[in-house]
């Protein structure tokens, strides 16, 4: 029987444990015109950290060898999967076979003005655009979004907007971040830099992707919440 009453044990829960960044954080009613982000690395960091897929902790990942700085803040998007339907948007974008997605959150760098000491941070996002990135044989899309109500960045509302250099900027750091400054050879690439619709449309079928992959949260999560 439903009632309009709190259940005690969620209530409890929500005061003593913390939700996973990934699973246990909504979207968003407005996704994907907003979208909620989870940020992990900052402009400043000299590390990269990364969320630890399976405590949902930000942990780190590994020092930064190289001069590159993320020029963005940089994160993921809650319950959304570079999963299948990733892979084949992308390869039916590039016309490439064999492109599957590669396993993890998608990814989303938020433009601002505004510096932020850190991240293990949610914030809100209003994606402009994003980068078709392939890694190997890996779908690893970049979606660029822009804090709402950033007084340098908040009224753009395509990436064709923003200015060629930042652009340039996102997708240098992109393709060089792994990568030694003497290698001849590059892991990844970036087919395609789109605007606002592809990237709404990446982000609906990455959330498809989710809920094949872990539709047994989402079964769990709605029963839990059903009071």
């Amino acid at each position: 029987m439903t009632n309009n009453k709190p259940d005690p044990l969620l209530t409890l829960m929500g005061l003593l444990f913390r939700a996973h960044p990934w699973h246990g954080v909504l979207i968003g009613a407005d996704a994907p015109r907003k979208v909620t982000s989870y940020i992990e690395i900052v402009p400043t960091d000299t590390v990269k950290y990364e969320l630890d897929k399976n405590t949902g902790l930000l942990k780190l990942d590994r020092p930064q060898r190289y001069s590159n700085v993320c020029p963005a803040l940089y994160g993921l998007i809650p319950q959304t999967l570079c999963g299948t339907e990733i892979g084949e948007l992308c390869a039916s974008r590039t016309g490439r076979t064999g492109i599957v997605g590669d396993g993890d959150p998608l990814d989303i760098c938020i433009l601002t003005e505004k510096h932020f000491s850190h991240g293990d941070i949610l914030c809100q996002a209003i994606p402009i655009g994003g980068l078709r990135m392939i890694d190997g044989e890996e779908a690893d899309d970049k979606i660029i979004a822009v804090l709402p109500g950033d007084a340098a960045y908040g009224d753009i509302e395509d990436i064709e907007q923003c200015p060629p250099a930042l652009v340039e900027r996102l997708h240098h750091y992109f393709l060089t971040y792994k990568t030694a400054p003497d290698a001849t050879e590059k892991s990844c690439e970036i087919t395609h830099i789109y605007g606002h619709e592809e990237a709404r449309e990446v982000i609906r079928a990455s959330q498809h992707d989710y809920r094949q992959r872990f539709a047994d949260i989402e079964v769990l999560m709605a029963n839990a919440l059903r009071t």
